[in-house]
């Protein structure tokens, strides 16, 4: 985790983490990975215990992203978002009932981007720990995404903000 708070304080842009609330697909796990890379994650934060871990399935829907990003195995998440606070990072949680659109918020500034698991999304007191909480908009009769592609959308927001400005 030292490494990620380190490494993303050396670049030109703010930071950007994500951290994985107690993902259980690997697929979505890996596919988050490739996402992550390829827009420009400093790291990517995962719990050791009720998710998935580094598996051969991660590593293959990874295609490769794996042995590029930066990756933390930590206890705790909350513990984890109050230490990204102490270093003067912004926590934006990606939830169903987000007060925000992802669009709305400025997200070109130190964050911290939090991913709840398939079909439970934020725990109650990760979602608290958050500064904001973002949603996506979605027709009716639909209401959620896929963790990777809800991910997916939220992470390519942040890079249009962070190096194409209107």
């Amino acid at each position: 985790m030292e490494e990620i708070i380190n490494h993303s304080k050396n670049g030109e842009t703010p930071p950007l983490i994500v951290l994985l609330d107690h993902l259980k697909d690997p697929h979505n796990f890996g596919a988050i990975l490739r996402t992550a890379y390829a827009s420009g994650v400093d790291g990517v934060v995962f719990p050791s215990d009720r998710a998935a871990g580094i598996t051969p399935v991660v590593r293959k829907t990874a295609a490769g992203a794996i042995e590029y990003i930066k990756l933390a195995r930590v206890a705790n998440i909350n513990y984890t978002i109050k230490k990204l606070k102490d270093n003067n990072f912004w926590i934006a949680g990606l939830e169903l009932e987000g007060a925000d659109n992802y669009y709305d918020r400025n997200l070109s500034l130190p964050l911290g981007v939090v991913i709840g698991s398939e079909g439970t999304g934020l725990k109650r007191l990760v979602k608290e720990n958050c500064d904001f909480l973002l949603k996506i908009p979605m027709q009716e009769n639909i209401d959620s995404l896929n963790a990777s592609v809800a991910t997916g959308i939220v992470l390519y927001e942040v890079y249009r903000q962070r190096y194409q400005q209107n």
